[in-house]
């Protein structure tokens, strides 16, 4: 018998709470399930992937699961915002150009080079939070520490001045905000959309003066903007709005999902204390622990392709033209995949691959950017406070039917060590 909607609702705030119960029944019961439309709340209908096959099939066959028509499961999310398709709502043969590019200017070497700037970053925010731990203040480890780095980062990769990096906390706020409503601006209000036209307009200027620079041969920062402009492939080279559509992909998801990765590291290793004095203990163990727990608790747990042909999955017809989400939140728990222990977290799972960061042509291009942000958060946190703990039952999250993070997450158990790098 196939779930009904009061067993599988994505706008439910039970659901959005824990999904996980939910995205069983899905799995065992109804793999390829239909989702009606509700009219009343202006909900469009929609098919719900959930094994871990059946969506890795899916992702790596974008000549039949397109993301040219947006990556929610509302229609026309490109046009209302207003914007020419971004590298993410863009099929091959388009999209491999396009990301070859980005991949030559975004690379690994650069994005390596940041590792220092992030440790000291780290360090200075943490000696705050124990100053404001010691003050007897409930510290909010998302906002005030997980939630910065990303931000931080990118201010310094996209060679933001100094004096204007503080306007990307509201732009970033704006952004998530949309994103996390699946880009329906119904019921935003007008000021979350207004900070992302302004975010645009900043990067449009900055964009077109720096490649005035560059043309006149005068010399320039070494940033990504930098990097990105004097990409080329073949001959072929990014435009203008190509970079500045990349800066909105980079902070609209690598900013956000950076953050929930740190904190749900946090959350997920309080709940496991044991594994958590193993990672403090042998910081050798956090990339490692870094990719369970993005297994088990995916930042993206949902995006959406649109299909171009007629389809038939598991004996389901899905008809062209249908949205269809792949719940890689799901995916990423499945039995049938990582075993009958795939709900637990084991920092010591040996697994090849997973779905946090989808798979395919669209795997995602900043990958090597969010693990090394969160590799050196977390290494610097548990270098000065060992025994951190997160009141997970107090925390607040976000209410998306995409995203999983937090708005915030009280922290508690500052106490130093020795050699707490925090400390000195």
């Amino acid at each position: 018998m196939a779930p009904s909607t009061k067993t599988f609702d994505p706008f439910d705030p039970a659901f959005l709470r824990d999904p996980y119960p939910a995205y069983s029944v899905l799995r065992d019961s109804d793999p390829v399930h239909f989702h009606p439309a509700d009219p009343d709340h202006d909900r469009p209908e929609f098919w719900a992937l959930s094994r871990y096959a059946d969506i890795v099939a899916a992702v790596r066959e974008p000549e039949s699961f397109s993301s040219a028509h947006g990556l929610t499961f509302y229609a026309d999310e490109i046009a209302a915002l207003g914007l020419a398709p971004t590298l993410v709502m863009m099929d091959p043969p388009e999209h491999s150009l396009k990301r070859r590019l980005v991949a030559s200017g975004f690379s690994p070497r650069r994005v390596a080079q940041t590792e220092d700037t992030i440790r000291s970053f780290a360090r200075e925010r943490l000696a705050e939070l124990a100053e404001r731990a010691r003050s007897g203040e409930t510290v909010d480890i998302h906002s005030l520490y997980s939630a910065t780095i990303p931000t931080f980062v990118l201010g310094f990769l996209l060679g933001i001045p100094a004096a204007d990096r503080p306007r990307l906390d509201p732009w970033v706020s704006a952004l998530t905000t949309i994103q996390d409503n699946g880009f329906a601006f119904g019921g935003l209000g007008t000021s979350a959309v207004s900070a992302v036209a302004e975010m645009f307009e900043y990067f449009g200027e900055l964009i077109a003066s720096r490649r005035e620079d560059i043309d006149a041969g005068r010399e320039v920062p070494d940033d990504l903007i930098t990097g990105l402009l004097r990409a080329e492939y073949d001959g072929e080279q990014l435009s203008d709005w190509d970079v500045l559509g990349f800066c909105f992909v980079i902070v609209a998801g690598g900013n956000d999902t950076t953050g929930n990765l740190i904190s749900h590291t946090i959350a997920q290793l309080t709940e496991h204390p044991e594994q958590r004095a193993e990672v403090a203990a042998n910081p050798g163990l956090i990339t490692g622990a870094l990719m369970e727990c993005l297994r088990r608790e995916s930042s993206v747990q949902a995006l959406a392709r649109t299909t171009t042909r007629e389809l038939s999955i598991s004996g389901v017809r899905i008809p062209e033209g249908s949205k269809v989400m792949m719940y890689y939140g799901s995916g990423n728990r499945d039995e049938r995949e990582f075993g009958p222990d795939a709900a637990e977290l084991n920092i010591h799972r040996e697994f090849t691959s997973h779905l946090a960061f989808s798979q395919g042509p669209h795997f995602c291009i900043g990958s090597h950017f969010a693990k090394l942000q969160a590799r050196v958060a977390l290494e610097e946190l548990y270098a000065a406070f060992p025994a951190i703990s997160a009141d997970v039952g107090g925390a607040r999250r976000i209410e998306s039917p995409f995203t999983r993070g937090f708005r915030n997450l009280p922290a508690y158990d500052f106490a130093a060590t020795a050699s707490s790098t925090a400390a000195g």
